[in-house]
This record gives C-alpha cells, structure tokens and sequence, in this order.
C-alpha cells in the first residue's frame, strides 16, 4: 500500500496540535444525545419552524484541502468532507449511532432483489435529483464511479475501493432512474457503496478524477451550490441553491475559512466565526465556557486513539509478551493524562471495529482489557523473560522497547511517557524515539521499523470495510523466481502494521464482510475482535471526543459524531 494511502487509513494523528484552541465537554447535556457512557451527539437539535430562514452561517476549519474529490486519495480529509457533504448526493444518512436510513432526495428506495447465483441490489433513483449543470443524476453515475473506484485501472488514485471491488456490474434497470448493482461476492456492506456520489464527468477519466476537482468544485446536487472558491484567501463560499427539489436551505449563504492555532478563537471573538472544530487542548475549553455566546459541544467522535505492538519485532514476537504489555499498560492513566481538563469521562474502549454509541459496539477484551501488572509478570516468566534486578531479561539481553513517535505529535509523546511509566514497573525498558513526521509513515511504520506506536484509526458505520485491511494476515508476493528467492521474499502486511494475523481471523472477516444479516454480520465481527484481543498487536485506548465551539443561537450543528448532518436544517434560532 501506498505511504499516502496509509496515512489516510491513520487518523488525527497529531491531534491536539491541529489547533491551540481546543477542549472539552459542556458539561451541559441540553441538545445532546447519549447512548451508553459517552455522548453519542450534541448539535442543538431544532425543529425547522423554530430556525430562522436566512442568515450566513462563518465556519472555521483547521485546514484547506485542495483536493475536492474525497473518493481520491488526496482528498480523504475531515475538512473536505465537512463542506462536500453541503454539496454532493449520499444514498444513505447515518444517525447518531451510526444506524443508517435512506436519503429520499436522491434514493426512493434500495434493497438487495436477488442473492442467487449473485447478490444484486437495486436502486430506484429520486426522478427530481439533478447536477447543478442541470443533468439528471442517473445509472450513469453509479456505472462511472464503480468503474473509476474497482481497482481495475492503478492509474486512478483511489482512496479506497473497499465493496467497488466486489462489485460485478452496474447496469441500467427499467429506465435511466433505476440502477442494477450486480457483486461478484457477497458484499454485506452495500449501502457504504456511492456515497458520496459524484457526477459521471469526474469519474470518466483518469484526468477527471485525479486533477479535475483540484482547487475548483464544478458540479454539485445538493441544498447548496459552490458561490466562490478562493484558495488563495483559503476560504469557500456556499450560497442556497434555489434549484434543489427538497426541503429549502435555511441559511442563505455557509462561508468557510480556514485558519489554524489561536486565530480561529480570535476569528470568533472578532465576530468572523460561528463555529470551529476545536480539537482535543483544554484550553478552548475553559476559553469557551467563560464566554457567554458559546455553546460548548462534545460528543464521542469518529475515532480512537490506540497502541499498535509489531509482532515482526523480535522483541514482541512472542504472543505472550505481547500479551503482557497489554495488560501491563495503565490505559486508564494513559486516557487521563490525554484528557487532563477536559471534563470528559475516562472511558477505554474494548473493541477494535466498534464505538460506544454504535448499537452493536460490545467488550470484547476479556482479561486482556484490565491492567494487571502481577499478570504480565508472570506471563513475562512464562516467555523466559525472567526479573533481575528490576529489568526483564532471557538469554543475558533486557527486554527494550523503542516506541517511535513523529516529532511533532505532543499528544503522542505524553502518551508515550505514561506508557513507558507503566512497562517499567514490570521490569520492561521503553526508549522514546521521536522521527521526523514527513518520515514517519514511509520509513518506520510501513516497513515496520518499530516496537510500539500510538495514532488514531477510524471508526465507521461501515466497520468490516474500513478496517479489513488492519487486520488481515499477510500475503506472500510472488517472486516469480526460484523456490528460495519466494522463500525469502518479504510478506505484504498491506495495512496491518501489528504484522500479525492468522487464518482463523481472515475467515472471521470475510464472514463477517459477506454476511447481509447486519446482526450476523456484528456477530461475526465480534468474533473476529475476540481473536484480535488475543493477538495482542492493537491496544484499543479511548474514543476520542469530538469538541466543537458554537453560537449558542446555532441549531442542528456542533459535535455530530457518526450522525449526518442535514445542512438544510442548519441555522439560528428564532
């Protein structure tokens, strides 16, 4: 896999830093929805006949992307997300626990119309749904995006083709509003296919789809339309689209403008922001609840922090070493000091594909999610890795750990800290090895040049596609040479960075991934964490909370974890 690729499966992985401006929770639960030990939303939720019609709405992002396709690889990005999601067709709307339900703007309805000899799914197009050019959306679009996200052409820099590999064809159905997607294999994750959905220009082409929505949006089919882009000044301006066959905008107009550290507060107080994602610092915090026009929002996000132990490591190839580390980091003391000042539980999580909120999340973790140093002393003794004189030793060489961090990633580093605290107390020596970030992907997590490491992955409505490739079993490239030159050729451990997997895993997956019974499916899922936990190479922390600073006056937006938000309900209260 591509380092940029990787990356993009790696979330947030310096957050904290993104902004000096960052917080915690409220505190105050009104407007907020919680499910389980965390919140699972908190946008201010508004009836529309409580909103005011018009307004605009100043949106504060930590970056600008330049890269407006956020099915290519370029383009994954949170900030890029947040204003494509005003702009562009979503078949499916997911709810704050990550439960899905059709968009009738521009699906009327989908469902699976055959399992044998293949599964088909049928979409019946919303006739009234167009492209801002004024072309219907049709199977035409699906046919172009599955062909440009399958894989089969390398050229396009595809984000990920997770399902559009599975997919056999897309094909027209009764007529142009109907589309016929015929798999290959089971797909049991169909509905996270075409969604986002981009017009059938931006796919035809290999140029299209790389370069063709580079610093420019030219098409969209959403409650808004594209007004002006200026990267220059880093800023993107929506206005209502007076086209758009739903329910009217409220808000006349959504600028965003991206600033970065202290000037996105400054930007608030001057009056030039209603809103901003402040990221996982204190400080907007304590800054937020003093000032009298803030609503501080925070949920549970889509994301969680985690450690990752490399079982290729000669040090931690013994599962039972592995094992040890686990149970002998303190993950409560770990998620306090992440925390510190926040007001936001010290939850850890227990589970590798599910969050608290999602209906189906569950503890899989067993022993291996409860800090118990006399435990891994003694599973530490059992490798060989005997205690002299504080440190562990086996054959007259200590157990040293190096954990490699980018260089600017103080979260990370305080993480580092706490954890190495931890492994001392078993007698287990940790060195802090702080890189260069531009090198940290390409030169020491893919080639798997670590002990230990900490970033946050991804969480998703769509657990088995966004993270199959974290925890699948190795290939074995083919050499195409002698026996011992594809003896010796290097395993290709794709996204797995633990560099650890096993039959009895894949097969868990793959049943889980093929299965169309979504309480199957979570069930075979759980399975496959349970073996993930005694595999000991991810260490699940916290899901990280999600701090948005908001307009007290503003409804319908502000830490919207896996809900979707309905960009046509956004605005002020009356």
């Amino acid at each position: 896999m591509q380092a940029r690729k990787l990356a993009a499966l790696i979330t947030l992985l310096v957050v904290g830093t993104a902004t000096a401006c960052s917080g915690g929770s409220s505190g105050d639960d009104q407007g907020s929805h919680a499910t389980g030990p965390l919140k699972a939303y908190d946008i201010n939720p508004v009836t529309r006949d409580k909103v005011k019609d018009g307004g605009t709405l100043k949106w504060g992002l930590s970056d600008f992307p330049t890269q407006w396709n956020v099915n290519q690889a370029d383009g994954d990005s949170g900030e890029a997300w947040t204003v494509i999601g005003a702009l562009m067709p979503i078949a499916f709307r997911s709810d704050e626990k990550g439960r899905l339900s059709l968009d009738r703007d521009y699906v009327l309805q989908a469902k699976v119309t055959d399992k044998t000899p293949h599964e088909v799914v049928t979409y019946r197009l919303n006739p009234k749904a167009k492209w801002s050019d004024g072309k219907p959306i049709t199977w035409q679009d699906y046919a172009a995006q599955w062909k440009a996200m399958n894989g089969h052409d390398k050229a396009y820099g595809v984000y990920t083709g997770s399902g559009y590999d599975s997919v056999k064809s897309v094909t027209k159905g009764a007529n142009d509003h109907e589309v016929v997607v015929t798999f290959a294999e089971p797909f049991g994750e169909w509905r996270a296919l075409f969604s986002p959905l981009y017009p059938r220009s931006a796919n035809e082409s290999v140029t299209a789809f790389n370069s063709g929505w580079v610093n420019r949006i030219p098409v969209t089919a959403g409650p808004f339309k594209v007004e002006g882009l200026n990267p220059g000044g880093r800023t993107i301006t929506l206005a209502r689209d007076t086209s758009w066959w739903g329910r009217r905008a409220k808000l006349d107009r959504i600028v965003f403008r991206a600033l970065q550290g202290n000037a996105l507060v400054n930007a608030y107080s001057g009056g030039d922001l209603d809103i901003f994602d402040a990221g996982l610092s204190p400080t907007a915090y304590d800054w937020g609840k003093s000032e009298p026009t803030v609503s501080v929002r925070q949920a549970g996000s889509t994301d969680f922090r985690q450690v990752t132990l490399n079982a290729e490591s000669p040090a931690l190839s013994d599962t039972r070493v592995r094992q040890a580390i686990a149970v002998g980091i303190d993950r409560k003391a770990v998620i306090s000091a992440d925390l510190k000042g926040m007001g936001w539980p010290t939850v850890p999580l227990n589970s590798h594909f599910y969050v608290h909120g999602q209906g189906t999340y569950q503890d899989d973790a067993g022993w291996l999610g409860t800090y118990d140093p006399a435990r891994a002393g003694r599973l530490l003794d059992e490798a060989g890795w005997t205690l002299t004189a504080g440190t562990r030793k086996k054959n007259g060489q200590e157990l040293a750990l190096r954990f490699v961090i980018p260089s600017d990633a103080p979260v990370v580093r305080t993480e580092a800290g706490v954890i190495s605290a931890s492994l001392e107390k078993i007698g287990v020596k940790v060195a802090v090895v702080a890189v260069p970030s531009d090198d940290y992907f390409d030169k020491y997590l893919v080639p798997g040049q670590f002990d230990l490491t900490a970033f946050a992955y991804a969480a998703s409505p769509f657990p088995v596609s966004a993270n199959y490739g974290v925890y699948l079993n190795a290939t074995n490239p083919s050499s195409g040479g002698k026996r011992e030159e594809k003896k010796q050729a290097a395993k290709q451990w794709d996204a797995n960075l633990g560099r650890a997997g096993s039959p009895k895993i894949d097969s868990a997956l793959f049943a889980a991934g093929s299965q169309l019974d979504q309480a199957k499916a979570a069930a075979k899922l759980n399975a496959a964490d349970r073996l993930i936990w005694e595999q000991a190479t991810v260490l699940p922390l916290f899901q990280r909370p999600q701090t948005v600073i908001a307009r007290s006056t503003l409804a319908n937006i502000g830490a919207t974890g896996f809900y979707d938000p309905r960009y046509a309900d956004i605005g002020f209260t009356r």
